[in-house]
């Protein structure tokens, strides 16, 4: 999903759309609120200076009485110290909540993504979710840890120090009121547009953040193809436009800004003119004219705040909406209420009248899969053939439940996959895909990541690596520069495509599932290497069912029987002697597979290594 397909207002009032965050925050708000309170305190105690400053300018000043100078002036010093201490309070007391509410939400939404179907990451692009996961979540933090306790407080302080100001004359309290509600006005106002405009901004970060993502995993083919610049231009496009809504969150913030300074200075100015009139005639003395000012003063700061703590404000507004985006996704793929269980899985794999269409798929659009019934005994290899696009990937992807079947069903052992827990069925049932996928870990890591059952450096985990790097002709490991324990860096790029594809297999066949899916794992692999790991496979698969989507002729030659499929269905089952003597579709298929696949006798790894 693209930052112009996720902007949209949230019909939850800002309040409503804040309160969200409740749950993960509730343990936090004790420490939170103690901070408003020292805050509070705070402002209570400056408040208290202009009383002091009142009593000295019309006692000691006016009396030019110096010994009853000091002990005011020891008096509002203490009342400062008693304020920054306040001050240190509510940062300390705010600090820790903030982060643990940030580490929390970052850790439920991975927990999230993890969760949710890869139909879900098939729409969204990756740099909206980690634009959600790391910028919005920072700024819930900021928020809770810096905005809602000085809004909170700051708001308070105008009140109450509002009240204070009708203390000494009610007309200047009147005076300096009237000044400030156009600055209430202009907030709601600045709510409406702002709300809109940071909404952009963030999505269009998102945008951004994908498309440098995007830019450096394909580093290789934009070198490759001379598009550096190119892409470059598609870069600046994106970043222009993201420049041009910060300039425009800039001017709005600059608005309000602007009638939070002018409109207070205005009070100032007509409230100066006022309190010189009233002293003048007798209705005030200098001493709570001065005190009136010093009052002013000290709420001159939570006045102008109130600017950027609106903008921060709406800008966590628009963060949650966009982070419960994400938590709002109804997960379509789920564990059952009540799951069944299987003890000792036999591996009888079975494809019950089996029908698959996209979700998004037209009105009228034929199934991708449609109907297909084929069953795999246990311990039996099937390779499933095909022309391009009849269906064969999205067939292996329904046996774990990477997608779920739109009808009919998928079994194990006669149980049907969605009546299983699905870690259960993921232990029983292990994928190794064509686009080989490594992790920033080192090779055991990547190796053994189906195996949570072992110990990592136990002899019984070592036994299950060296087996797997064995078969799948990995041996390659022991030449790095630390061995299995290096770091393969990021998706495994220090490699080259067989190596990665080597891994891969390696990690499918330690995790000793009872049905192996093997979407044609060998087609980086040369000639050599290709026969080695075949000889190697069929003694695993001498006791593991296996489904192999099979994209040359040599790897039909691994299996037990041959499944052929066209638009979607299962059109013939047999060996691939029958199949060559009773289809002719099945000799096209074959024939094409020579020819999408010719074969070259040198090592992958040594056209990759004359390549570069």
């Amino acid at each position: 999903m693209s930052g112009t397909e996720a902007t949209r207002k949230s019909n939850l009032s800002t309040f409503r759309a804040i309160w969200r965050i409740y749950p993960y925050a509730k343990h936090a708000m004790p420490r939170i609120s103690l901070g408003m309170v020292s805050a509070l305190l705070g402002a209570l105690v400056a408040l208290a200076i202009p009383m002091v400053l009142e009593r000295l300018v019309n006692g000691a000043l006016a009396e030019r009485d110096p010994a009853a100078i000091w002990p005011a002036v020891a008096l509002v010093l203490a009342l400062g110290v008693v304020e920054a201490i306040m001050i240190a309070a509510r940062r300390w007391f705010v600090l820790l909540p903030g982060t643990t509410v940030e580490a929390t939400m970052r850790n439920a939404i991975y927990e999230k993504l993890q969760d949710l179907p890869v139909a879900f990451h098939d729409r969204w692009q990756s740099g909206q979710l980690l634009s959600r996961m790391m910028q919005d979540l920072n700024l819930i933090r900021r928020w809770l840890s810096f905005g809602i306790v000085l809004l909170v407080v700051n708001v308070l302080t105008i009140v109450i120090g509002s009240i204070v100001l009708f203390t000494w004359h009610w007309l200047l309290g009147t005076i300096f009121m009237v000044c400030a509600i156009p600055v209430w006005i202009y907030g709601y106002v600045f709510e409406k547009r702002y709300s809109v405009v940071a909404r952009r901004s963030q999505d269009q970060a998102g945008d951004l953040a994908t498309n440098v993502e995007e830019s450096v995993h394909g580093i290789r083919v934009l070198k490759a193809f001379g598009r550096g610049k190119h892409a470059l231009r598609g870069f600046s496009v994106r970043a222009e436009n993201l420049r041009g809504t910060e300039i425009e969150k800039a001017r709005a913030i600059a608005g309000i800004w602007y009638w939070l300074i002018l409109l207070p200075d205005i009070g100032f100015g007509l409230c100066l003119f006022a309190g010189i009139w009233l002293a003048a005639n007798g209705e005030i003395n200098v001493g709570q004219l001065f005190a009136f000012f010093a009052t002013a003063t000290v709420l001159r700061f939570p006045i102008e705040s109130i600017g950027f703590l609106l903008s921060m404000t709406f800008d966590t507004r628009t963060a949650i909406d966009r982070v419960f985006e994400v938590f709002d996704v109804v997960n379509t793929i789920t564990d059952p209420e009540h799951p069944s269980t299987i003890e000792s899985p036999k591996g009888r794999l079975e494809f019950d009248d089996v029908h698959y269409r996209y979700p998004d798929s037209p009105a009228g659009f034929p199934d991708l899969l449609d109907g297909v019934n084929l069953t795999l005994e246990p311990g039996e290899t099937m390779a499933l053939v095909g022309l391009t696009g009849c269906g064969k990937t999205t067939l292996t992807a329904l046996t774990t439940r990477i997608y779920d079947v739109t009808g009919g069903a998928v079994k194990l052992d006669g149980v049907d996959v969605r009546d299983l827990r699905r870690g259960e069925l993921r232990r029983h049932i292990a994928m190794a895909f064509e686009e080989a996928t490594l992790f920033s870990a080192s090779v055991r890591e990547n190796v053994l990541l189906g195996r949570d059952d072992l110990e990592l450096t136990s002899p019984e985990a070592q036994r299950v690596l060296d087996e797997a790097l064995e078969i799948a002709q990995a041996q390659f490991v022991h030449d790095l520069p630390e061995g299995v324990d290096t770091t393969v860096g990021e998706e495994g790029l220090s490699l080259s495509g067989g190596q990665r594809q080597r891994l891969a297999l390696a990690r499918a066949v330690a995790a000793a599932p009872a049905v192996l899916v093997l979407d044609d794992p060998l087609s980086a692999l040369d000639v050599d290497t290709e026969a080695l790991v075949e000889e190697a496979l069929r003694r695993v698969l001498a006791s593991t069912t296996a489904l192999i989507v099979a994209h040359r002729p040599s790897t039909v030659a691994l299996a037990d029987r041959v499944a052929l499929m066209h638009h979607g269905r299962i059109v013939d089952v047999g060996t691939h002697t029958e199949l060559l003597a009773r289809s002719t579709h099945y000799r096209f298929v074959i024939s094409s597979l020579d020819q999408e696949n010719p074969r070259d006798e040198t090592p992958t790894d040594q056209r990759e290594e004359v390549a570069r």
